[in-house]
């Protein structure tokens, strides 16, 4: 007697355990992430539509803090040193990280990031700027006339890194911009933390990464890996 009961308080342990694991809460699986474009100065230029750069001054280094990165270096009186990223389409929103150190010193003012559209004349030319100027990095939304709307700015100091995110919906008036800075999101000028305004405009729009401005003295912008994605999730950390 004693044995067939312990069998049978055995299988009824062994139940108990069944139906404890079966009510208990699944985990929920962990979103997958999607990276849609990036461009790895471990894989070379190839993902770039374009560099526009004198001959061999985009390039990659090896830094200390990041590993490989971009580097692109504007010489004196050259107008620019930049790599064209994806084209862009309107009714589309999509996330934007990378890291970036600038060494400038002079006073002309450098577009560092630039979503620029084509044709330049008749459009906002750049509906969105990243630019240092004055020991500033600044954020400017453009118009569909090409007016400036100062959204932003924060000082920064050359040879340090800072980490760049953005939210972008693409619309030639209804587009939002969403900005973080060393991982923290930014308010805007006008007090929101998301700018409603043209982030689109023209018959082709894409992105350029680099330094733009003539000026006497040579630039320089690294940057890391850049990342586009479905969140922020995909183009940090």
């Amino acid at each position: 007697m004693r044995k067939v009961f312990a069998c049978s308080a055995a299988v009824v342990a062994s139940t108990l355990v069944v139906a404890a694991l079966a009510a208990a809460p699944v985990s929920a699986e962990p979103v997958r992430q999607s990276v849609t474009w990036s461009a790895d100065p471990a894989d070379g230029p190839g993902a770039f539509n374009s560099v526009q750069c004198a001959d061999g001054h985009f390039k990659t280094a090896t830094d200390a803090a990041k590993g490989k990165v971009w580097v692109a270096e504007q010489l004196a009186q050259e107008e620019r040193c930049e790599a064209v990223g994806p084209d862009l389409a309107a009714g589309k929103t999509f996330y934007l990280g990378w890291s970036s150190k600038y060494r400038i010193t002079d006073s002309t003012s450098r577009y560092v990031f630039q979503l620029k559209c084509s044709p330049s004349t008749g459009t906002a030319n750049h509906p969105i700027v990243l630019k240092i100027s004055g020991g500033k990095l600044q954020l400017e939304e453009w118009t569909t006339d090409h007016t400036s709307v100062k959204l932003w700015n924060a000082p920064v100091s050359n040879d340090e890194w800072h980490d760049i995110a953005f939210r972008i919906s693409t619309d030639r008036t209804q587009g939002t911009i969403q900005f973080w800075f060393d991982g923290k999101r930014q308010t805007f000028a006008d007090g929101s933390t998301t700018y409603t305004g043209t982030t689109i405009d023209g018959t082709r729009n894409y992105l350029k990464w680099g330094v733009y401005h003539q000026a006497d003295e040579t630039a320089t912008q690294w940057f890391s890996k850049i990342r586009m994605g479905d969140s922020l999730a995909d183009v940090t950390g």
